[in-house]
């Protein structure tokens, strides 16, 4: 089980992350575990976004210079994969065709109009909810910005659950898909949540409360996008894991800004 869980660990780092981790395990009880370990990879990736966000503001830039770095981090750490996987994902949803014709038009290089604009308004969002939340001081900025990427990684875990079936039978989707028991994948968000809640208390009375609803806001607005992604493709993809990341983690600051 040890053995496992460090090839788990590597999973989710060497496949969410472009950190210098190497996959030394490709199998499906690998994958399992990789997922379940999702949300620690997002912590470490909510830590770097967090600090290049916080280290600018108290090193004399604004807060909107300070959001653009919180929201510069997570692409770069990740070399725009799921940003990529959003706009391929808005692409063949906004195309109308039929799954097979869907699936074709998302494994395209190009980006259509319809993911340019989703990424556009994703990042748009990201920004200006961050830049609010810098606005009140680093500690908020940076926290929003880790609860976010542990609550977008969290996300994964439990799209990845049992009864969530893969849209080809070949990709990252399929490695993944339905590997995660449903009952790890809820125990691993009650986890997220109630430690998210424990952070956010430190900033206040409601910031408990405001930080554990904003996990489970993304979670609500990324299982909207999943089930949706199912009825329309017939299952997951990894273009499908990167729109529900991205929209998690644009959920999960929506709700911070709206507790504001």
């Amino acid at each position: 089980m040890t053995s496992l869980n460090s090839h788990g660990i590597r999973f989710a780092f060497g496949t969410l992350t472009v950190l210098p981790v190497r996959v030394t395990r490709w199998d499906r009880a690998t994958a399992r575990s990789g997922m379940l370990c999702a949300p620690l990879a997002g912590l470490v990736v909510g830590l770097l976004a967090g600090g290049a966000g916080a280290v600018s503001l108290l090193a004399g830039s604004g807060p909107l210079f300070a959001a653009v770095a919180s929201v510069a981090a997570p692409a770069a750490l990740t070399r725009g994969l799921h940003l990529d996987g959003l706009a391929d994902t808005a692409d063949g949803l906004g195309s109308g065709k039929p799954a097979e014709d869907a699936l074709r038009i998302m494994k395209q290089s190009d980006i259509g109009p319809f993911g340019v604009i989703t990424l556009l308004l994703v990042l748009l969002a990201q920004v200006a909810v961050l830049f609010e939340l810098y606005g009140e001081g680093w500690a908020h900025g940076a926290l929003g910005a880790v609860v976010a990427a542990v609550s977008a990684r969290l996300a994964l875990t439990l799209a990845s659950r049992r009864n969530v079936p893969p849209a080809r039978p070949e990709g990252l989707g399929a490695t993944v898909a339905a590997t995660v028991p449903v009952r790890r994948a809820l125990g691993a968000a009650a986890v997220t949540v109630a430690l998210c809640a424990a952070a956010g208390a430190a900033l206040g009375p409601y910031g408990a409360v405001h930080h554990a609803l904003a996990v489970l806001g993304a979670l609500a607005a990324a299982e909207l996008l999943l089930r949706h992604c199912v009825r329309r493709f017939g299952g997951v993809t990894g273009d499908v894991f990167g729109g529900v990341e991205e929209t998690a983690a644009t959920a999960a600051l929506v709700v911070l800004a709206l507790g504001g």
